[in-house]
C-alpha cells in the first residue's frame, strides 16, 4: 500500500513540472537576398589643430634707432577691443626721444646757418680776389703804356718801366694761380659743412621716425588680442608701466569674420581629404559649440619627426560660420567623415 501511494505522488509531481515549463520556439533569421552586401559602418577621421584668423597682423614693440634699452609702455588698448585701421593701439614714453629730437634739430639748424655763412664768405672772398686781379691787370696795362714811351725817355727811366712791367705781369700770373687754389679750398670747406649738415639731417629724420614709432597704430580693422610676453620673470600680457624690449610681441589684430583651423594630418589620413569636403569643428574651450567648416587646401610637402616613420602635412579648414567665441590660438578638433567608408581611408 505504501508503494502505491509513493508512486502516485511521484506521478503527480511530474505532471505539475511539465505544466509549468515553457519551451521557446527557435529564432529564424532572414537570409540576405543573393548578391547583396551588408551596409558598411561610417568611419570618421578626427584631427586636432589651432584656430587662426585669415587676416591678422602682430604689433611689436618698436625698433628705434639709437642706443638700446627698455621702452616704458604708457598706454595700451584693452584686450578684445574693436579697432579700425589707423587707430592708436599703444603708446610708449617719448621723453628721451623728445630730448634727442630737440638736440638733433638744434645741431641741424646750426650747421645750416654755418653753410649759409660759409657761402656768403666764399662769395665775398671771390669778389675781393676778382677785384685784386683786375687791379693788378690795370697796373700791368699802365706799366706797358709807360714802357711805350721808351724812345723819348732816358735810359734809366726806360729800364725802370721794363722792371715795372715784369713785376706787374708776374703779379697778375700769381693772382690767377692763387685765385684758382682759393676757389678750390673754399668749395672744399663748403662741401665739408654741407656733408655735416646732410648727415645731421639724416639723424634728425631718424629722431623724428623714432618719435612716430612710439605711437603704434592698427594697420587693419578687427579685434585686438593681447600677446603673452616675458615680463617680471613670468609670461603674461603687457600692462601699462612695463619695461619692454624691442621686437617683443605686444598685441595681435585679427579679422574675426574669417577664421580657419590649421591641422597636422598624418599621411595615412591623406586619402580622406577631398576638395571642398565638409567637416565639423569642436572647440576644446567650448565643448557645446559646434561649427561647420570645409576643407580649403593642404600642403604638398610632408615631413616626419626624428625617428618617426609616419609623416605629417598641414591641412587648412575654413569655418563657414562666425561666432563671438572664436579667438586665435584656441585648440580645436576637426571631425570629417571618411568617404571611402574605411576602405583605403584612415587606419
Amino acid at each position: 500500500m505504501r508503494c502505491i501511494v509513493r508512486e502516485l505522488g511521484v506521478a503527480i509531481s511530474v505532471v505539475l513540472l511539465a505544466s509549468c515549463s515553457h519551451t521557446s520556439p527557435p529564432a529564424v533569421h532572414a537570409a540576405p537576398p543573393p548578391g547583396s552586401e551588408a551596409p558598411r559602418a561610417k568611419r570618421e577621421v578626427r584631427l586636432t589643430g589651432i584656430v587662426e584668423a585669415v587676416h591678422s597682423s602682430k604689433v611689436l614693440v618698436p625698433q628705434i634707432w639709437g642706443p638700446g634699452g627698455a621702452l616704458t609702455l604708457t598706454k595700451l588698448i584693452p584686450n578684445g577691443s574693436e579697432v579700425k585701421e589707423g587707430d592708436v593701439v599703444a603708446l610708449f614714453d617719448n621723453t628721451t626721444q623728445a630730448d634727442s629730437l630737440r638736440d638733433t634739430q638744434a645741431k641741424y639748424d646750426d650747421l645750416g646757418h654755418q653753410v649759409e655763412q660759409k657761402q656768403a664768405q666764399n662769395r665775398a672772398d671771390f669778389e675781393k680776389r676778382t677785384s685784386d686781379l683786375k687791379q693788378a691787370e690795370a697796373d700791368l696795362a699802365k706799366a706797358e703804356m709807360e714802357l711805350q714811351k721808351g724812345p723819348i725817355l732816358a735810359e734809366i727811366d726806360r729800364l725802370k718801366d721794363e722792371e715795372k712791367v715784369g713785376i706787374s705781369r708776374k703779379h697778375v700770373e700769381s693772382l690767377k694761380k692763387s685765385m684758382a687754389f682759393h676757389d678750390k679750398a673754399d668749395a672744399a670747406s663748403l662741401r665739408i659743412l654741407e656733408l655735416q649738415r646732410d648727415r645731421q639731417k639724416v639723424a634728425l629724420e631718424r629722431a623724428q621716425t623714432n618719435m612716430s614709432k612710439l605711437e603704434l597704430k592698427a594697420n587693419l580693422s578687427g579685434m585686438v588680442a593681447h600677446q603673452n610676453l616675458y615680463r617680471n620673470n613670468s609670461m603674461g600680457h603687457a600692462q601699462e608701466g612695463d619695461q619692454l624690449y624691442r621686437g617683443q610681441p605686444l598685441v595681435s589684430i585679427f579679422d574675426p569674420s574669417e577664421m580657419l583651423v590649421r591641422c597636422a594630418v598624418g599621411e595615412p589620413d591623406g586619402a580622406a581629404l577631398l576638395p571642398g569636403m565638409r567637416a565639423t569643428v569642436y572647440l576644446d574651450a567650448y565643448p557645446d559649440l559646434v561649427l561647420p567648416a570645409h576643407f580649403e587646401f593642404a600642403s604638398p610637402v610632408a615631413s616626419s619627426a626624428f625617428g618617426s616613420p609616419i609623416k605629417t602635412f598641414t591641412a587648412v579648414f575654413k569655418l563657414d560660420q562666425h561666432d563671438s567665441h572664436l579667438m586665435p590660438d584656441l585648440s580645436a578638433a576637426v571631425v570629417l567623415e571618411d568617404p571611402a567608408g574605411g576602405a583605403g581611408g584612415a587606419k
